[in-house]
């Protein structure tokens, strides 16, 4: 599904050159799952950003179902972005004016899907994640576990085959983050959606069917 081919990324910072990234390949089949291991800033986010057509490599190809992302329109690579991949951050960047349904709906209504059915599929993927009973409560009234729960419901709606994650129990204690590593690999087996996680979690890591090292902008 996803195939990643001598990946590079480098930029400059104040006239020096800094190499990011440096030579990585990687392939995912549908349903996998994979943890991405290593200090900070080792290039684990940016890692993530370039598989989810945030941010170009500087060479190498990234591929998926063959195509190359980077090859793609912009008006695809949208559509691409928003249907086939979910993303899930440390921190949940919900909209605090909003409840947990309206924040989960996001996704559907950029898509401009009814809001009829854009309601219906927030109130499906909420219940998922257990949070049948707090679908009118503001981001301000969720607990840190439950924002991060609207999250991962946010980044499912659309049904995408790939789910990125970057440090999805990082902001939480570790009883939560227990309790949100055990959703992510349920979803994992249940959905058969793929997932990509960087995370400095062992215990994460250790739930998922793979995991990499990222050491010195290289993979392991």
């Amino acid at each position: 599904m996803l195939n990643l081919e001598n990946i590079h990324k480098s930029f400059t910072h104040r006239g020096v050159l800094i190499n990011v990234l440096m030579g990585v390949n990687l392939e995912l089949q549908p349903g996998d799952s994979l943890a991405i291991i290593g200090a900070s800033g080792v290039g684990k986010s940016t890692l993530l950003n370039i598989i989810g057509s945030l941010d170009p490599p500087t060479e190498g190809i990234v591929r998926f179902e063959g195509r190359n992302i980077y090859e793609m329109s912009d008006a695809d690579m949208t559509r691409f972005r928003s249907r086939e991949i979910g993303f899930v951050f440390q921190f949940h960047h919900l909209l605090p004016e909003l409840n947990a349904l309206e924040n989960a709906m996001m996704p559907a209504l950029i898509a401009r899907l009814p809001k009829k059915r854009a309601t219906e599929m927030a109130k499906e993927v909420l219940m998922k994640v257990g949070l049948e009973g707090r679908l009118t409560h503001r981001a301000g009234e969720l607990s840190g576990g439950e924002q991060q729960r609207v999250a991962i419901a946010r980044a499912l709606i659309m049904k995408p085959r790939l789910i990125l994650a970057d440090e999805p129990t990082g902001s939480l204690d570790w009883h939560t983050g227990q309790e949100i590593a055990e959703l992510l690999l349920r979803l994992n087996q249940e959905e058969h959606v793929a997932m990509v996680i960087a995370t400095h979690n062992q215990k994460l890591a250790g739930m998922m069917s793979r995991h990499k090292e990222m050491i010195g902008g290289r993979m392991q």
